[in-house]
């Protein structure tokens, strides 16, 4: 029935679609169309519907690589064995002079990769490629270390988080005593 009612469709929009069209101007100004003689109308030529055709592509042969495809293949599928950083997940200092932030590869960082190593969204010191630092104010509260380690494309081949408290208690707050 749904085939029968489109097919319906179709054949009257195609038969409008060739129609001739009639237009009349009335005493206000105004203008009535219509698809059948209207007194005192005269028939309207309308344009063609503007169309759009693609431009056609160039089909590679089998033996041609195209060159995106090329740089794809050529991009290695190269991954480190193991990703760790240092302070351990979940570590807690209490007053710390200091924190050691460091990231260990397996095997070591090539040298056309680079690794990116942030605490709480901050590169930490020691600049590019820098694998560790050691942070001498670190205030007190929850931070995050990140490390990513991506090729000469963009390709992250390694990264790991993790996450360190720093406690510091206050004179204002003693322990409570029993």
């Amino acid at each position: 029935m749904n085939r029968l009612s489109l097919l319906f469709l179709a054949t009257v929009c195609a038969a409008s679609a060739f129609a001739t069209t009639y237009v009349r101007v009335e005493k206000d100004g105004s203008k009535t169309y219509s698809d059948r003689p209207i007194p005192g109308g005269q028939p309207v030529e309308l344009a063609q519907a503007q169309t759009y055709s693609a431009p056609t592509t160039t089909s590679t042969s089998s033996g041609e690589t195209p060159r995106e495809q090329q740089l794809l293949e050529q991009m290695d599928d190269f991954r480190y064995t193991s990703c760790s950083i240092t302070p351990a997940n979940d570590t807690s200092y209490t007053n710390p002079e200091s924190v050691g932030v460091g990231v260990e590869l397996s095997p070591a960082l090539r040298a056309q990769d680079t690794i990116t190593v942030t605490v709480d969204g901050q590169p930490i010191p020691g600049g590019p490629n820098a694998m560790s630092a050691s942070l001498t104010t670190v205030y007190r509260g929850t931070h995050t270390v990140s490390a990513v380690v991506k090729n000469r494309y963009g390709k992250t081949l390694c990264q790991a988080t993790s996450v360190f408290h720093v406690l510091r208690p206050s004179l204002n707050s003693p322990a409570r005593r029993r």
